[in-house]
């Protein structure tokens, strides 16, 4: 497909199963052997070396992965105002790099769970869905996705947890996890 004739829609990678920043990343790598220009903006991470961060850097310009966000979690009931700050400067990155129009894909990872923390304004995020150029590819990822973000979208897959390593106390990898 030639990028000048590019239609770009918007997905929506949801749900409480493993595999939501990973199914991005795997369309980012597919795009990018494409030559074409990704953005990934990471809200509520940073701090840790994931294992993209490194393989992004192999794969420049055609992606770019942004954390924006600390090591630790986020309270949900009280977020520090840092991760309010991060959450802000990444909204704010945000909306310019969709309208830049610099990217063909631009992927907002884990802003669903910065919209239900209250630190992305969801009617914000549903004008940046509406008025989206039509030549970039706009992906949100992470869980509890508000149902107007999924009726606005053109495809939602749910990653559901059926059974997890988690659950017997096997923390994260390196590698596979981060």
């Amino acid at each position: 497909m030639r990028k000048k004739k590019f239609k770009g829609l918007i997905q929506v990678y949801t749900g409480n199963g493993k595999g939501k920043t990973t199914a991005a990343l795997g369309l980012a790598l597919r795009a990018a052997g494409h030559r074409f220009r990704v953005l990934m903006i990471q809200f509520l991470k940073g701090g840790i070396a994931y294992g993209e961060l490194k393989s992004a850097k192999k794969l420049s310009p055609c992606l770019t992965i942004v954390p924006m966000g600390r090591e630790c979690f986020v309270d949900k009931k009280d977020p520090h105002p840092i991760d309010r700050r991060w959450a802000r400067k990444g909204w704010k990155l945000s909306k310019e790099a969709v309208q830049s129009q610099k990217y063909q894909v631009v992927i907002l990872d884990e802003v669903n769970v910065a919209v239900d923390y209250g630190l992305v304004p969801l009617d914000e995020l549903l004008d940046l869905m509406k008025n989206k150029p039509k030549n970039v590819e706009l992906i949100l990822t992470g869980r509890w996705a508000k149902p107007e973000v999924l009726r606005q979208a053109d495809l939602v897959t749910e990653m559901k947890e059926i059974k997890h390593y988690y659950r017997k106390g096997i923390e994260s990898r390196m590698g596979i996890e981060r």
